[in-house]
């Protein structure tokens, strides 16, 4: 007789229960009581009538009780500003083993669990105005990394002051006093010149001209620093906006290399039918001759260079850090021309042969290419600078 659907499926929640039962009372012998009381605590919510699970849930909360009761003692006799913190986090894991047997009223009847949350109210007032005092004394001391200090310590603060106008007011002008703003100036040719001419390379270039715009997006959504912040010339102007620091970009030299030519000539050959001598229908020989073909292989290639400088001032001038980035790009291709007879050709000497010259890329297309692979390495430095602080 074939068990039917509901055996099956009290076959399961019976293997289930005594499964969470059993990790329930692993988590007991390890001395992971608050762990114990919640998972077994949920366990009671579908068969509230478990008593293995009231045991294990009763012994567990007593002992918890004990080791956080601990603790706040232990805490309360410390010297640390903090410890009003510690022991607000200490109620805080008390009040949630309440929570989790208040949700079982048959267990919560049997146990009684204490409610903590007066003790969480005084406790988060106390914690609160000490990450406060804490946040004005970074505050006072005028300086980029004791308005980041403070900034962390009014975030703290509103974890037990949720809400509080005041707070966040102070944290968001913490906030704008420790940001770092960094005005990044378009790229500028070793003649002085932003984005003007460079040897036979003009203003007209996309890549060029997009290099600003491209490494302040860049370094804005993924600079890994939210206390920097990244700006234009014009963006700054808008915003009336100081800057901290100055990014400016210099090309130091550029080459656009020239093509050469290498040259390989190979003979190929190949047997060919040349024709049928037919003695008799049965009797037929074939007769073959070897026909020659010369294949010139031209590959041309070129390779071109540049060096970007990119140098960081403060806002008087002062230097505080500089880096030459360089880029390469690397042209090359393959055609051929062939003497003789083509019957000796390969498909791919074919395939060779029919491709048609190609001549090097423009400027702009090289320039972009070697744009790409600085802008690369140069975003990478600049987050690393940027993250110092």
């Amino acid at each position: 007789m074939k068990p039917n659907i509901y055996t099956l499926i009290s076959l399961a929640v019976i293997t289930g229960v005594f499964f969470s039962c059993k990790t329930a009372s692993k988590l007991y012998q390890k001395g992971n009581y608050d762990e114990a009381v919640e998972l077994a605590a949920k366990k009671l919510q579908k068969d509230p009538d478990d008593q293995k699970l009231i045991d294990l849930v009763r012994q567990s909360y007593t002992y918890a009780v004990q080791d956080h009761e601990s603790q706040i003692r232990s805490h309360s006799e410390a010297n640390n500003e903090l410890k009003w913190e510690w022991i607000y986090n200490e109620y805080a894991s008390l009040q949630r083993l309440h929570d989790a047997i208040w949700k079982v009223p048959s267990v919560n009847r049997l146990i009684n669990p204490v409610d903590y949350s007066s003790y969480l109210a005084t406790y988060a007032e106390r914690a609160g105005t000490v990450r406060i005092d804490r946040a004005n004394a970074e505050m006072d001391k005028r300086s980029k990394q004791g308005y980041r200090n403070a900034y962390r310590e009014f975030q703290s603060a509103l974890k037990f002051k949720p809400g509080h106008r005041d707070i966040k007011t102070k944290m968001e002008e913490a906030y704008e006093l420790a940001v770092t703003n960094v005005l990044i100036l378009p790229v500028e040719h070793y003649n002085g010149y932003r984005h003007g001419s460079f040897g036979s390379y003009n203003n007209n270039n996309y890549a060029l001209q997009n290099l600003q715009q491209e490494l302040v997006r860049n370094l804005q959504y993924n600079s890994g620093n939210e206390f920097t912040r990244f700006y234009t010339e014009w963006d700054a102007r808008s915003r009336d906006l100081r800057p901290d620091e100055i990014v400016d970009m210099r090309f130091i030299d550029f080459n656009r290399g020239r093509s050469y030519d290498h040259r390989n000539t190979r003979r190929v050959s190949k047997d060919i039918l040349a024709r049928e001598i037919v003695y008799r229908p049965d009797s037929i020989v074939k007769v073959y001759e070897k026909v020659y073909a010369d294949i010139t292989t031209t590959t041309r290639t070129m390779r071109s260079e540049g060096i970007l400088q990119v140098t960081i001032r403060d806002a008087e001038g002062r230097w505080l850090w500089s880096q030459d980035f360089r880029g390469d790009h690397d042209w090359r291709i393959e055609f051929a021309s062939y003497t003789g007879d083509s019957r000796a050709l390969s498909d791919y000497d074919r395939q060779l042969i029919n491709y048609s010259q190609q001549y090097p890329p423009q400027e702009d297309e090289i320039m972009r290419h070697i744009l790409n692979k600085i802008e690369h390495d140069m975003v990478w430095q600049l987050r690393s600078h940027f993250n110092r602080f």
